[in-house]
């Protein structure tokens, strides 16, 4: 194993708005290529009392921008006295990533709630381009998830909707790919605050030819198993 090499690097990550505010989610996987460094990491980082931003591709370069914004924007509450509109932190984490476009490999979609324009979604994919959206998906289990979301996804659904349509959606992409998995975190995001949600593995809806959840490779090796065929 070459461990200079470059690493593939996988999420799934999502950016709902509802009638009321935003849901965001994502899966817990950090992977290293096929090591999977942190199987419960938190994907969906504060940057204020109203404003989370999910991470996707390099842990290390999304974890500055998050913390380059969180920074900024608490300066910027500071001298404003009130807090920053989701679009002002949108626009913050535009700024980094698309200065920094030739030295970061992240992809983030930000999320929130305030008082003049109610429940916002922004994606920031490579590059640094920034693009308001009803709903965002993210990460190398996005793929699986296009499809998906132009059939399930509609205006003007209810939070538990919306939340159900997240957790759905991120189990399907952990089902598909290889380098989301572990548990779903929930951040909804509306005028009464922010409520954070988990959802285990096992407790997860389950695909087409997916195991039921076991306890041990030996429950998998001790299940029934088709009779021997006979040769008499």
């Amino acid at each position: 194993m070459d461990l200079n090499a470059a690493h593939s690097m996988g999420t799934t990550i999502i950016g709902v708005t509802y009638d009321g505010g935003v849901i965001l989610g994502a899966d817990s996987r950090t992977s290293t290529g096929l090591y999977v460094a942190n199987r419960a990491s938190d994907k969906i980082t504060q940057l204020t009392d109203n404003v989370y931003v999910c991470r996707s591709g390099s842990a290390a370069d999304s974890q500055i921008v998050s913390d380059y914004v969180r920074y900024f924007l608490h300066q910027h509450t500071i001298q404003l006295g009130q807090p920053a509109t989701v679009k002002v932190a949108a626009n913050l984490v535009r700024l980094i990533s698309y200065n920094n476009k030739n030295m970061l490999e992240t992809g983030l979609i930000v999320g929130g709630w305030d008082k003049y324009e109610g429940g916002k979604i922004y994606g920031i994919p490579l590059g640094g381009t920034i693009i308001e959206q009803p709903f965002a998906i993210g990460g190398s289990g996005s793929s699986y998830l296009y499809g998906f979301f132009d059939q399930a996804w509609r205006e003007g659904m209810t939070k538990d909707e919306a939340e159900q349509l997240v957790v759905k959606a991120v189990s399907l992409a952990i089902a598909r790919d290889g380098a989301s998995g572990g548990v779903v975190r929930t951040v909804i995001i509306n005028s009464e605050g922010v409520t954070r949600n988990f959802y285990p593995g096992d407790t997860l809806p389950r695909w087409h030819e997916e195991l039921e959840p076991q306890n041990s490779l030996l429950d998998i090796l001790n299940t029934s198993s088709p009779e021997p065929m006979s040769i008499q």
